[in-house]
């Protein structure tokens, strides 16, 4: 199997800190990059293509929910590693959802709708917990 080729330059993404009946959806990674570490669903933005417009479409594409976006509610930018990996920089927004029942497409071979406070000993990507607190607080204002 050929290394994967990442490019020369930072990919801009979206992801979303989905809340229903006071729970976020949390979804796991089936594969690189992240995999096995429970995430927002989002991903890259294409060219063109508005912050907004992209998250709306990588929920549709991951889960099938529909959404309404709140706000931004944080971003972080993931490095590349010594072992690969890619140049990140994700922005996170807050959203309720608005339809429809989760079926995840093959990037993704788990989802859980949790509490904030239920997280447990879930593998989590990093920064997550700082994301879904200031998505509550925009959903909650």
């Amino acid at each position: 199997m050929a290394a994967a080729v990442h490019p020369r330059h930072p990919q801009l993404a979206v992801s979303g800190a989905i809340v229903r009946d006071d729970k976020v959806l949390l979804v796991r990674r089936a594969r690189s990059p992240g995999k096995g570490f429970y995430s927002l669903p989002g991903g890259r933005v294409e060219f063109g293509e508005s912050l907004h417009t992209a998250l709306h479409r990588e929920v549709d594409e991951e889960t099938g929910l529909r959404i309404e976006i709140v706000g931004l509610a944080g971003w972080r930018e993931v490095l590349p590693t010594t072992g690969g990996g890619g140049h990140y920089l994700i922005m996170s927004f807050a959203a309720r959802w608005a339809a429809g029942e989760v079926v995840l497409n093959d990037e993704h071979d788990d989802f859980r709708w949790l509490s904030p406070e239920g997280l447990g000993d879930l593998k989590l990507t990093g920064g997550l917990q700082d994301v879904i607190a200031a998505a509550r607080r925009l959903i909650q204002s």
